[in-house]
């Protein structure tokens, strides 16, 4: 019988606690055990990711590492740099792999890259196995018992699910990992020692070449050129094991050209905090029994959450899903009183994710967009994504109109005159989270409520800053405030006065992020325009100086964008009509609904400042920007200076 040596592949689970795949990897009895995380150049330029998502991922990464150590002192987490697909072969022949194993990832990237990767492997003569623990339900599954259709609302996922069973109960972490020797039968004793082996085997690897199974690295989505973070070279792709910096060491932020600077640890990575954030959730029964999603308050902050905030550590897989599931039901069967149920409970919220991964699954790669997604409405929103004339999206994206593009930036610098608006905004941008009910404020704002942009201009912002962004659940959630899938009440909004007033009258959230404001009077806190002069210089703040005036009429931008709701619902097109794609929809809407252009002005009457368009027209463009083809949409028109 040959000798069993596993590769086992970290990827969506950095923990050791109730892990089914590791438990399969140990199942076979390896001899050898690899524990790698491979340092994907896809996730690097291709994706975006913000600082804060990158510090969270490292911190976790390294908290793995250390817990490895732990239950075996000669080993830790491996980590490569370089394409999956072209390393991960190198280290099967390199260090004699027989099996590879890992967690499923059921999302648009992962299907590619892993479709790839069983080819390989059946090439190389390695067995591949990919065990599911990343969600509550295998979404593969799932999609299969509904005939191949989505899940669009959570009592779908239910019904389905009764027919699978219970949740799995979650098992413990591994008391022992065998050792990641290149000979089972003379170990080094130190595991220095054993890195230097590992790493001499791979001497001669090629570094990574820029080549992306997603693009060339030279679109760099995360480089400051096209808005992202990115402001220094990477360097973590020099070589193939660390080298000098560390053999197989996590990287840091500086080696992937971000600054340390912007970091903010407020959110702690890693499977310790996870655990003990539960811990700490579930001593509490009566709030986990009671708690109700749509009754906890959107006006705290990250450090002082009225939620568990347990979603950047589902996320990346510190906490198991199928842990957080039965310690909520063990904490909840220690309260006798009343209990909240699915969908505003704990448990509700789990099941969200669920129903967001299987619809994900079952739509494919359409699902992150609007062409070509069947269960997209059609809106003939601003600022739409581009296509070339094969159906792909052009990157960078073409700009469109210049108000739109000024709302936009406005909106993601938390600059747009709405405090309430803002001060979510910028918590984003300073934490890399917010509140579910914030998330509603924004995207409705954003979209269907008063600037009428593209869900999916929003859905990039939180791709880039969310440290909890999923590839599921955040298309889904812009899709269902946009109305565009999920929920269809189009007409409920969220008021940026009313709404926020409902949690804290005092505006404490506001005075935390937007500072500027933090001197004003309650009466004025969240329309601080409304506040006479003597007020504003009393409070140190001039509005339309200190801090901009609002960039639109929320009443009057709500009032047309409900017609246009109205008219898009009626017109009933979804991203994969006909008229969507041969770019005859917007013709259709516009002509029912009778507003053709987009706006004129960034403000509205006497506090209109032409000028501010005029500056963004003469701005310098992003290198590589250029006008393309609008598959589904109307080429743009020219704008005159």
């Amino acid at each position: 019988m040959s000798e069993v040596r596993v590769l086992y592949w970290f990827r969506t689970d950095l923990r050791l606690h109730d892990s089914p795949a590791l438990a399969a990897a140990l199942g076979l009895k390896p001899s050898a055990l690899f524990p790698v995380w491979c340092w994907d150049p896809n996730y690097v330029y291709k994706h975006r990711v913000g600082v804060h998502r990158w510090r969270f991922l490292l911190e976790s990464m390294r908290v793995l590492s250390s817990q490895i150590s732990a239950t075996n002192p000669l080993s830790q987490l491996l980590v490569v740099r370089g394409e999956p697909t072209a390393l991960l072969p190198v280290l099967w022949k390199q260090w004699r792999i027989s099996h590879i194993v890992f967690e499923k990832d059921p999302s648009a990237y992962g299907r590619r890259r892993d479709t790839i990767l069983r080819a390989l492997a059946l090439e190389h003569g390695v067995k591949l196995f990919c065990v599911q623990g990343h969600h509550l339900y295998d979404p593969e599954e799932v999609v299969k018992r509904n005939k191949g259709k989505p899940t669009m609302t959570i009592t779908n996922l239910q019904n389905i699910v009764k027919g699978i069973g219970p949740v799995p109960k979650p098992i413990d972490a591994p008391a022992t990992l065998p050792h990641p020797a290149l000979d089972v039968k003379a170990v080094p004793k130190t595991r220095e020692a054993l890195l230097r082996q590992l790493s001499s085997a791979l001497e001669g690897t090629a570094v990574f070449d820029g080549n992306c199974i997603e693009g060339a690295a030279t679109v760099d989505l995360n480089s400051s050129a096209l808005g992202g973070e990115r402001d220094a070279h990477v360097t973590c792709y020099e070589t193939v094991d660390g080298g000098s910096s560390g053999l197989f060491s996590v990287p840091t932020l500086e080696s992937i050209g971000m600054d340390r600077g912007k970091e903010a640890p407020t959110i702690q990575g890693g499977e310790v905090v996870a655990l003990a954030r539960l811990a700490a959730i579930c001593a509490k029964p009566a709030y986990v029994a009671t708690f109700s999603k749509p009754q906890s308050s959107p006006a705290q902050a990250a450090d002082n959450p009225s939620t568990t905030l347990t979603s950047p550590y589902l996320k990346f897989g510190c906490l198991s899903v199928r842990r957080m599931w039965w310690d909520i039901e063990d904490a909840k069967e220690k309260h006798k009183g009343a209990k909240t149920a699915p969908p505003e409970n704990l448990n509700g919220q789990l099941l969200f994710r669920d129903m967001y991964a299987c619809a994900e699954f079952a739509i494919g790669d359409a699902f992150s967009g609007i062409r070509g997604n069947a269960q997209c409405r059609y809106m003939d929103w601003h600022l739409p994504t581009h296509y070339d004339s094969a159906g792909k999206a052009v990157v960078p994206r073409p700009l469109g109109d210049p108000v739109s593009e000024a709302r936009l930036a406005a909106f993601k610098a938390g600059r747009t005159g709405f405090p309430w608006i803002d001060a979510q905004m910028r918590q984003l941008r300073a934490e890399g989270w917010m509140h579910h009910l914030g998330r509603h404020s924004v995207a409705a704002f954003l979209t269907r409520g008063q600037c009428w942009i593209s869900w999916e201009r929003g859905a990039e912002i939180f791709d880039e800053l969310l440290i909890d962004w999923d590839p599921c659940a955040n298309p889904g959630n812009w899709m269902w405030l946009s109305c565009s899938a999920f929920y269809a009440q189009y007409w409920k909004l969220y008021g940026c006065v009313t709404f926020p007033q409902k949690y804290d009258k005092t505006g404490a959230l506001v005075r935390k992020y937007v500072p500027e404001l933090a001197r004003f009077p309650d009466k004025y806190i969240y329309e601080p325009h409304l506040a006479p002069l003597k007020i504003q210089k009393e409070a140190g703040c001039i509005i339309g100086t200190d801090y901009p005036s609002p960039m639109l009429d929320e009443k009057t931008c709500k009032e047309e964008n409900m017609k246009r709701m109205k008219v898009c619902f009626e017109v009933g097109l979804y991203g994969s009509s006909k008229e969507v794609l041969d770019g005859t929809a917007n013709h259709i809407i516009k002509e029912k609904h009778g507003i053709v252009d987009p706006p004129k002005e960034l403000m509205v009457g006497k506090d209109a400042k032409k000028g501010v368009i005029e500056n963004w027209l003469k701005r310098k463009k992003p290198e590589g920007e250029k006008e393309g083809a609008a598959g589904g949409i109307e080429p743009r028109s020219k704008v005159k200076k």
